[in-house]
């Protein structure tokens, strides 16, 4: 076994080591809209559940030279986002959202997405996603080292859920995973797909 030391490495070294280690990752494809009125959409895979009582989802945000990501900056300013699943079908156009794109620019431009305005925040969902949580900013963490913020960490409460007939069965309030066909991140350029599910019954 090899040790290594997170503060005897790079914060390159670091990130390399928890992203090549830390898979599958779920990505949640995050729509934003600034005080201006740009919507902006980006991919995030430092995203996960936290609670269920009440509904509450996590989303890292790292900081670009101590500056705001465009998507935090806006949950700071209007405290609402979209949080899409990603699957197969808007992959390609999902990976497209990760442009670096002037604050002023929408990365919809770049993609074939369709959006809906919604009546409980003011962020659109992105059509074409088969599942979307409509989400309020429930806490902000700031995430220090050396007395400087380095990333932002926010729970976001779920105010609605969008779902798709396809996914999901309203009789059993259950998802259907083969149809969402779910996407993860791994490291570097790749992506997973959900590949052999396996079933096993828990210890009483």
């Amino acid at each position: 076994m090899f040790k290594r030391v997170p503060s005897e490495l790079t914060e390159r070294e670091n990130y390399k080591l928890l992203i090549g280690s830390v898979i599958p990752r779920p990505v949640a494809v995050v729509a934003t809209r600034s005080i201006q009125g740009v919507t902006n959409i980006a991919p995030f895979s430092y995203f996960n559940i936290v609670s269920s009582n009440p509904p509450i989802l996590s989303l890292a945000i790292q900081r670009k030279n101590g500056e705001w990501k465009d998507t935090a900056r806006h949950l700071m300013q209007t405290k609402e986002a979209v949080i899409h699943i990603l699957d197969e079908n808007i992959l390609v156009d999902a990976n497209q959202t990760a442009a670096s794109l002037s604050s002023e620019e929408s990365e919809l431009t770049l993609t074939s997405f369709t959006i809906s305005e919604l009546d409980t925040i003011d962020v659109p969902r992105i059509n074409e996603a088969s599942i979307a949580f409509e989400t309020t900013l429930y806490q902000h963490v700031p995430i220090m080292k050396d007395q400087e913020i380095t990333a932002d960490l926010f729970l976001l409460q779920i105010a609605a859920y969008q779902l798709s007939e396809t996914v999901y069965d309203e009789q059993t309030g259950y998802i259907d995973p083969t149809n969402l066909q779910p996407i993860s991140r791994l490291a570097g350029n790749d992506y997973g797909k959900l590949g052999e599910i396996v079933s096993m019954l828990r210890p009483k």
